[in-house]
């Protein structure tokens, strides 16, 4: 028999939840079984599969030691290279530079070298972070930045913040201003675009229309251009709609696509601009901007945080693009 007790970051997870990761070599089908015979108990007492534990209660379960995981001195995580440009860091959340070309979460073609990994390892060696101790929780990123795009990603230390971060992501209570490099400049200096998007899912690829049609989704993107050197332009943008490679299509939608953007942009322009790989645009500024009540993390609302080297900024102002 095991006997675990559920902690902050557990409290509010279903049991068996919480039995998949304290046991997982358990079957499924057995899970159920043992529950229902009170082979496994909350409490000492049979439980339910979607019973929400509570901070405190004790799970026991009378089953096999090969069904848990035997005791690991290493994890993948402490792989990931040590790398981590940190912009803040307190005790509930950590905000993070992420570069281009940097994975947020790993895909197929990578696992070990992805921003979350790196973000694990370095909680792991402050001792901030134990898997052993944590049955259904890990740091993680409450959003995430495509691979060849830069900015500020959000890290979650606990379970509660990571809640209140997707809540407040959700409700759209955060303030995030990105910058861009876009080839040309358009009509107005400043302005906010509305078109409607449909996504091909086969090509990865977003078109962009000017009018509404069944099964499109309305896109808004505000933008203010802040300089114009030769034909180039250097643009801060607020996105009102989250939608699939938004800045990217919205721009170029409107004849000026991002340099180095080889999906939505010409292979043309971004070879006369030093062949660049990667489309010119970074997540830069954060304000914190709670319309309603933040729980454990009150104490953001109203601060701003900014990412100071985004790179291609320096280089448009010295006219190296």
């Amino acid at each position: 028999m095991r006997s675990f007790t559920v902690g902050k970051n557990d409290a509010d997870k279903r049991l068996d939840k919480f039995i998949t990761k304290a046991a997982p070599m358990l079957p499924k089908n057995l899970m159920y079984k043992y529950i229902r015979l009170k082979r496994i108990k909350v409490n000492g007492k049979k439980s339910d599969i979607a019973f929400k534990l509570k901070e405190g209660d004790i799970v026991e379960m009378y089953i096999n030691d090969e069904f848990f995981e035997a005791a690991q001195d290493k994890y993948d995580f402490l792989k990931a290279p040590k790398s981590l440009d940190i912009i803040y860091e307190d005790e509930n959340i950590l905000l993070l530079n992420k570069k281009a070309g940097v994975l947020s979460h790993p895909d197929e073609g990578e696992y070990v070298d992805t921003l979350i990994t790196r973000v694990q390892r370095y909680l792991y060696e402050k001792g901030e972070y134990n898997p052993k101790a944590e049955n259904s929780f890990a740091p993680s990123l409450a959003n995430r930045i495509d691979r060849n795009t830069g900015g500020i990603v959000i890290a979650a230390k606990n379970a509660e913040s990571l809640r209140i971060l997707n809540e407040k992501i959700k409700n759209r209570e955060m303030d995030k201003r990105y910058l861009c490099v876009i080839i040309g400049c358009p009509k107005k200096k400043e302005d906010t675009l509305t078109s409607y998007m449909i996504k091909d899912e086969k090509k990865n690829k977003v078109r962009v229309y000017n009018k509404p049609f069944e099964g499109g989704k309305t896109m808004i993107t505000e933008y203010k251009v802040l300089d114009t050197r030769q034909d180039l332009s250097l643009v801060e943008v607020i996105l009102h709609t989250g939608r699939t490679h938004q800045i990217r299509a919205h721009f170029a939608h409107i004849g000026c696509p991002l340099l180095g953007d080889g999906k939505y942009g010409t292979n043309e322009m971004n070879k006369k601009h030093g062949g660049y790989k990667k489309q010119l645009l970074y997540s830069y500024k954060l304000t914190f901007d709670f319309k309603t009540d933040a729980g454990i993390l009150s104490y953001l609302n109203g601060k701003t945080f900014e990412a100071d080297d985004v790179w291609f900024r320096t280089e448009f102002y010295n006219n190296n693009l």
